[in-house]
């Protein structure tokens, strides 16, 4: 035999591709060569196959006089990365006759070493819901990849270490042979396992601060966005952190969908992704890295942030056009990237959370320290916040100097255990009254103009009250609109069917005021 055809796959953007992998070899002067427009890891497999294939006792490809031919199919989608090179090593052996089996319904992942030593590859798991999508039966990588990949029911995943227990697996005895195939266990089904996450603090133990405290579990029951501004060292940053403690448990298909964009980037290390993601990106992050994109789209931070927290700290050092390039993921729960060799969709739903000071130096307002800024300083710290995104941002909370009496004091406040109990019972009011009207949202935040006006009743003299306050304070419809929402959300964490008065007056405190 000469030829012979077996499957791949590779991540393209966030879902998984097939790929033929096909080998013909003829005779003539040695010559290796990868066609199917393979990047420069894939062009360099033939170096590695090679020495795999010869250090795991077979006759090396170098050492034949023989042409040999790698065709990667379908030949106009770019090929990256080492997914290939176990489905290389394993379509040259079977076409050079060293070994026999039927690799039809077979998958075949991993990067090899010199030695033969398989390594792990991003995205097992997104990969194996293509396979299994596409028909196949069996999936084939490294021993690191296979708990992620038998998170997808309906497939055998088998994980090995080497390309020389693959071959045993798969080779097929010669009749009459005394040879007794090694076979490799399939990797049984993956449970997830919500072990008590290990968490950097505790609501309790933050003293005061109890209007940002409350602020924050009106912004996980609803899902909003929300900024807290004040000096220096009065807990801002340590508010954060523990806030994604207040979240939901995610549900199975969420911990699969997180897991599998965690996954492609190659930040999981062949664990799941069981609770809200935190990602907190340096202020001198780039807007790519934010994001996402590059030649080949990839997704960035607001991607990565998915169903969890984006914490951006020092709000305003960011650069102008990182934060204004915010606009979209805030308004549509997604962003669009588009490129001159392609264009992709990311999800980004998530609740921003951001930390900032009143200025630069951090005194501005204080009655204790004074604002050393220049006034030229003051206005162009004030710029950076654009209209349209502080609109977008539903909650503004003061986070000011405690009293030094109360930083002594043991930490006798509210556990984020018990604010945990009343966000979960809102969001299940949520998740209730959004599926009898066969909506596909979870949270008020998610609701557009429609669904205010069809799902959020306001009584007259509600109305009446928050007119006139928006009168007042001059709020766009954007404003105006995210008002209501997190009144509702307000009424659920009460678990009051409809939205009153008191609702309305302590929504629109969370607005931003003129100073900030």
């Amino acid at each position: 035999m000469s030829f012979a055809k077996v499957y791949s796959a590779q991540v393209n953007l966030l879902k998984g591709a097939i790929v033929t992998i096909e080998v013909d070899l003829s005779k003539g002067l040695h010559t290796f060569s990868v066609v199917g427009l393979p990047d420069k890891a894939v062009d360099e497999s033939k170096d590695r196959v090679s020495g795999a294939i010869k250090n795991s006792g077979f006759k090396s490809p170098k050492a034949k006089n023989q042409k040999i031919i790698v065709s990667l199919s379908p030949a106009d989608l770019k090929k990256e990365g080492p997914f290939f090179d176990l489905a290389i090593a394993v379509a040259y052996l079977l076409s050079a006759g060293e070994i026999k089996f039927d690799s039809e319904k077979k998958i075949f992942l991993g990067e090899l070493g010199l030695d033969g030593t398989l390594r792990s590859i991003r995205g097992a798991l997104p990969l194996a819901e293509e396979a299994k999508r596409r028909g196949f039966e069996e999936i084939y990588l490294p021993k690191e990849n296979a708990v992620e990949a038998a998170l997808v029911e309906g497939i055998k995943i088998f994980g090995a270490s080497n390309l020389r227990e693959v071959i045993e697996h798969l080779d097929i005895p010669a009749r009459g042979s005394e040879k007794i195939p090694k076979k490799i266990p399939s990797q049984p089904k993956t449970n997830i396992s919500y072990k008590k996450e290990i968490k950097g603090g505790d609501f309790s133990d933050i003293r005061g601060q109890e209007t940002a405290k409350r602020g924050l579990e009106i912004a996980a029951a609803g899902g909003h966005n929300i900024a807290m501004y004040g000096p220096p060292g009065t807990g801002k940053t340590m508010l954060a952190r523990v806030f994604s403690g207040l979240l939901p448990d995610l549900s199975t298909e969420e911990v699969l969908e997180i897991t599998g964009i965690h996954s492609v980037a190659g930040s999981t290390q062949g664990e799941l992704v069981c609770f809200p993601p935190f990602r907190a990106p340096h202020h001198t992050s780039s807007y790519v890295s934010l994001i996402g994109g590059g030649t080949y789209p990839k997704p960035g931070e607001v991607t990565l942030a998915h169903r969890g927290v984006l914490f951006l700290d020092e709000f305003p050092e960011f650069e102008k056009r990182v934060i204004e390039s915010l606009r979209q993921p805030l308004e549509d729960n997604i962003v669009s990237i588009s490129r001159a060799k392609g264009s992709a969709i990311f999800p980004s739903n998530f609740i921003l959370v951001a930390a900032m000071n009143p200025c630069p130096c951090g005194n501005a307002g204080s009655k204790k320290k004074a604002c050393i800024c220049k006034p030229s300083d003051l206005d162009r710290y004030k710029r950076k916040l654009s209209g349209p995104i502080m609109d977008r941002i539903d909650l503004w909370v003061s986070v000011g100097n405690v009293d030094y009496k109360k930083l002594g004091g043991e930490g006798n406040g509210e556990k984020s255990e018990k604010i945990k109990e009343r966000v979960a019972g809102a969001r299940e009011i949520q998740k209730n009254r959004f599926g009898k009207l066969g909506r596909k949202i979870n949270t008020n935040s998610e609701m557009n103009v429609k669904d205010l006006s069809g799902i959020v009743k306001l009584k007259k003299e509600v109305r009446d009250l928050l007119d006139d306050s928006a009168e007042r304070l001059g709020l766009s419809a954007r404003a105006y609109h995210r008002v209501i929402k997190i009144a509702r959300t307000i009424a659920d964490l009460e678990n009051s069917p409809e939205i009153e008065g008191k609702h309305i007056l302590e929504a629109i405190q969370y607005r931003p005021k003129v100073n900030v």
